[in-house]
């Protein structure tokens, strides 16, 4: 400012004027120079202008007032500003694609280009950022999710300026994926086998089957049961359970391999979430054979009845094979391999067991001292441990009926031992034939020379004559006691019928017991010859008149 006055009155001072509402804190005036200088930094976001009053006042005491108007250029020096609007996390695994996750908005407070900012976001294969009105944007979704695959995602966003240099800002987002029942249990193998002893103690514990679930919390949360079986299907074994918890198998009651070689069942792993998802996984269980099977011996037959002897000709040699023993064993593996030994045998020396094939043979030819009738006990023993055995028993007869019957030393062909068993056979049956026949003939041959006899006798003794003769039998001494006899022989009868009735005559005295050429026959009694001249002169024969006395 000027001042046309001289002197003090001419003399001019600077100060701002305290009228204008305004803050004039950052600057600062020269009271001699009138030089406004800066106080403070200025901001442009915060003022864009300033105006400030001057009062010029000279040595009088007069003033003048002048308005100083700052204006204040913009710099970029504020970088963007992201102003977050709504924010989804966690974030269900299975949301669509196009799902908003982040809205946020973004300011800068310069202006012109330093105010211009633009958004990016890092390299990402399942979200993206799209603008949504003005200077909003959007976060969303561009693929499936998958929580098994990736829990958590961690998004970048950058809002740059077009300052020179540009001011940027990053924002990081970090979005969780929340578990959804997606996922079936899975078992870590696609089968099970399991053994299991027979004879076994009830609740044994044969094997554990193991699932795990990709998903988490109750959703991952296993429990094991077995699986219904379908009605078309075979019923599975009510022997068999399973621990809901950790999948333990166990065997309830003890199994029988000759029963029950083995079985399967399906086993369920369910989650818990809702729904449940469930796999299924078949548990084949194989029985193993205990040696719980004594042998049984099919041939010869061991039952009750009497057992049949084998025919062995006198004439068999060494090697000459009697029989075939025919055991088996319901157990398996070696605990069925059966093997052969002679436990007993009238003649030891004479009979030897096939170990394997379980063939009875000649070790020796027959001799004249050997016994008719043989007695063999052949020991049936399995290979178990320990080892179960069974015990056969045999009989042979050596038979001098086959003595043109050369065998030769080599073992007979199973089809010439059948031919030799039926000769055998054969022989026996003619031969019994035989002997029936010639015992029919010889007792009707005796029948008829009996009638011949019969026919060419004409004697009859009647009351008359027979009392008669009797008596004069009696005086003359000839019978120990008087009976009345009466004797019928008919011509066409071969029997005489003799009926004893009681004594008619008193009992001779004792001397007249004592007959002239009487005999006592091999217990004393009497047995005195009658002659057909005493009763019938055609008749030749005798008849003796035994043990009177007892009758």
């Amino acid at each position: 400012a000027t001042d046309q006055d001289a002197g003090v009155n001419g003399i001019i001072s600077y100060q701002f004027s305290e009228t204008v509402a305004q803050s004039d804190s950052s600057f600062s005036i020269d009271s001699s120079s009138g030089e406004v200088k800066l106080k403070n930094p200025l901001d442009f976001e915060t003022a864009h202008t300033h105006e400030l009053s001057v009062r010029a006042t000279d040595g009088g005491g007069l003033s003048a007032i002048c308005n100083v108007l700052v204006k204040v250029l913009d710099v970029n020096d504020n970088a963007p500003e992201l102003v977050v609007s709504s924010f989804s996390s966690p974030l269900p695994e299975n949301t669509k694609p196009g799902t908003v996750v982040v809205l946020f908005s973004v300011r800068d407070r310069d202006s012109g280009a330093n105010g211009k900012v633009s958004c990016a976001l890092d390299e990402q294969l399942f979200f993206s950022l799209r603008p949504a009105y003005k200077n909003y944007y959007e976060l969303v979704t561009v693929s499936t999710l998958d929580r098994e695959e990736t829990a958590q995602y961690i998004l970048t966003v950058t809002a740059a300026d077009e300052g020179a240099p540009p001011l940027s800002t990053t924002q990081t987002f970090t979005v969780d994926i929340s578990d959804v029942n997606d996922n079936a249990p899975v078992f870590n193998q696609t089968s099970y086998t399991m053994y299991v002893r027979e004879n076994n103690v009830p609740t044994v514990l044969v094997g554990a089957v193991s699932a795990a679930d990709a998903d988490v919390g109750l959703n991952a949360k296993v429990t094991y049961s077995l699986s219904p079986v379908q009605p078309a299907e075979q019923p599975s074994c009510s022997c068999i359970s399973v621990n809901s918890e950790n999948g333990h198998v166990f065997v309830l009651r003890p199994l029988d391999y000759e029963k029950m070689r083995q079985t399967e069942v399906v086993v369920s792993a369910s989650d818990a979430g809702s729904p449940p998802l469930r796999a299924n996984v078949t548990v084949h269980l194989v029985v193993l054979d205990e040696n719980d099977n004594a042998p049984v011996v099919l041939y010869p037959a061991q039952d009750s009845s009497p057992a049949s002897s084998e025919l062995v000709p006198m004439s068999a040699e060494a090697g000459y094979l009697l029989t075939k023993v025919v055991a088996v064993d319901a157990d398996s593996g070696q605990n069925s391999w059966l093997s052969y030994h002679l436990l007993r045998a009238s003649e030891p020396g004479l009979f030897a067991v096939g170990a394997q094939s379980g063939e009875v043979r000649l070790r020796r030819p027959v001799t004249e001292r050997d016994s008719v009738k043989q007695k063999l006990i052949v020991l049936v023993r399995d290979n178990g441990r320990p080892p179960q055995s069974a015990t056969a028993a045999l009989s042979a007869l050596l038979l001098k009926d086959f003595s043109d019957v050369r065998l030769q030393h080599s073992s007979p062909t199973p089809d010439n031992e059948g031919d030799s068993l039926t000769t055998y056979l054969i022989i026996s049956l003619v031969f019994v034939s035989l002997l029936f026949l010639i015992s029919t003939a010889a007792f009707i041959a005796r029948k008829v020379c009996k009638r011949k006899q019969l026919k060419g006798g004409h004697v009859l003794y009647g009351a008359d004559n027979l009392q008669s003769g009797l008596a004069n039998a009696a005086a003359a001494g000839t019978l120990p006691h008087a009976y009345c006899y009466e004797i019928s022989l008919t011509t066409g009868s071969g029997n005489s019928e003799f009926k004893f009735l009681k004594p008619v005559l008193p009992s001779l005295p004792p001397q007249h017991s004592a007959m002239d050429g009487a005999t006592n026959d091999e217990q004393g009694f009497p047995c005195v010859p009658i002659t057909t001249e005493d009763v019938a002169p055609d008749n030749a024969g005798s008849l003796c008149a035994e043990r009177f006395n007892s009758l």
